[in-house]
């Protein structure tokens, strides 16, 4: 009877011990979030490159909506959760690395034509001051954006997705969409808007933010 019985407890307990393991395990890969923007650590961010996405979108002849992107840009953040209206962001746009799919249309849009990225190589927005909370994760900033040689005020939508440990990076991390509007004529970049081609830009943004205090 005995005997009958040992192998069975033996493969249970290795079962018990493999679920124990996938437990701890699954402790050690899952993220320790929040969703609640009060509940994050106040202190200096710095973008993660390996998790962002900058695109624009602009009304396309009436046709349709012409997406591209920019491949490289840079962030940094300041915020205490406690004090939301104090939180300073600035970002700094590589206008060369515009991506619309299509190659010689790059080109021609970092021509003087367009962009002219030789005599203005970066685009840069800071914000300036708080406007207002539209709820408990969407916050609207004030802001200035240096284009093109102009520099003009231009607002953010900000939502907040979550902050906690990155398991993958180690460092503790916040993670924000963003949206903003204005005209690209405003900045002198108006060539076919006479045409059909949209003024109104609509910029999208998705990023993630590493504490540069160190690991959590």
């Amino acid at each position: 009877m005995l005997n009958f019985f040992q192998p069975k407890s033996g493969k249970f307990i290795l079962l018990l011990v493999g679920v124990f393991a996938l437990g701890a395990c699954s402790r050690l890969v899952t993220p320790d979030q929040t969703t609640e923007i009060t509940e994050v650590r106040a202190g200096q961010y710095a973008l993660d490159p390996n998790h962002a996405a900058l695109m624009f979108k602009l009304n396309h002849l009436g046709f349709s909506t012409f997406l591209g992107r920019f491949t490289e840009f840079d962030a940094s953040l300041d915020f205490d959760p406690d004090n939301i209206e104090n939180a300073n962001l600035e970002m700094v746009i590589e206008m060369s690395s515009i991506n619309v799919n299509l190659e010689e249309f790059e080109e021609e849009l970092r021509s003087d034509n367009f962009l002219d990225v030789a005599q203005y190589p970066q685009a840069v927005y800071r914000t300036t001051s708080f406007v207002e909370a539209m709820d408990d994760d969407t916050f609207v900033f004030a802001g200035d954006l240096s284009f093109h040689g102009v520099t003009a005020p231009v607002n953010i939508t900000v939502n907040f997705n979550g902050g906690g440990r990155n398991f993958l990076t180690r460092s503790y991390t916040v993670g924000f969409s963003g949206s903003a509007r204005f005209n690209r004529s405003d900045f002198g970049v108006d060539r076919f808007t006479s045409f059909g081609v949209g003024d109104e830009i609509e910029l999208e943004v998705h990023v993630e933010f590493m504490d540069t205090g160190g690991e959590s």
